[in-house]
């Protein structure tokens, strides 16, 4: 897999017939390992080990539902009331973020109403903090976990 701009974790990874999987700290599975769960585990890891987000605030790839569609987010970082505090996107490295990527987690955060946003490949990470009107202001970088 790709080498990403965030830090490296030794990954619990299988190998099988049907591919190679990865252990998520989050859903306790094994996942099919694709270049956006790549980006996905090394986002969930730096989350939980650099910045102390609890694992158990953390929820991976659940619904949202939008103009009552079922749509999945990759991860929502809840606060400890339980109300949706980050959200955050993944692509695989290969995809670039534009305008598109960041108006489609900008759905996906009507419904759900957090007041952050990070969109990564992990090579690049954009962090957006909603202000009072709805508008997204660029952060320089993710805010660490305040508890």
């Amino acid at each position: 897999m790709q080498t990403l701009n965030l830090p490296s974790y030794n990954f619990k990874i299988t190998h099988k017939e049907e591919g190679d999987f990865i252990f998520d700290v989050i859903r306790k599975k094994n996942i099919l390992l694709t270049p956006e769960e790549w980006v996905r585990q090394h986002i969930i890891h730096y989350l939980h080990k650099n910045l102390g987000y609890p694992k158990g605030l953390l929820k991976v790839e659940s619904g949202v539902m939008y103009n009552a569609r079922m749509k999945r987010s990759d991860i929502i970082i809840y606060d400890r009331k339980g109300s949706p505090s980050i959200l955050v996107e993944c692509k695989a490295p290969s995809v670039k973020i534009n305008q598109s990527t960041v108006e489609q987690a900008a759905m996906y955060n009507r419904t759900l109403n957090a007041s952050v946003i990070i969109l990564t490949n992990g090579v690049v990470h954009y962090t957006f903090k909603l202000d009072d009107k709805g508008v997204l202001i660029n952060l320089d970088e993710i805010p660490k976990y305040k508890a």
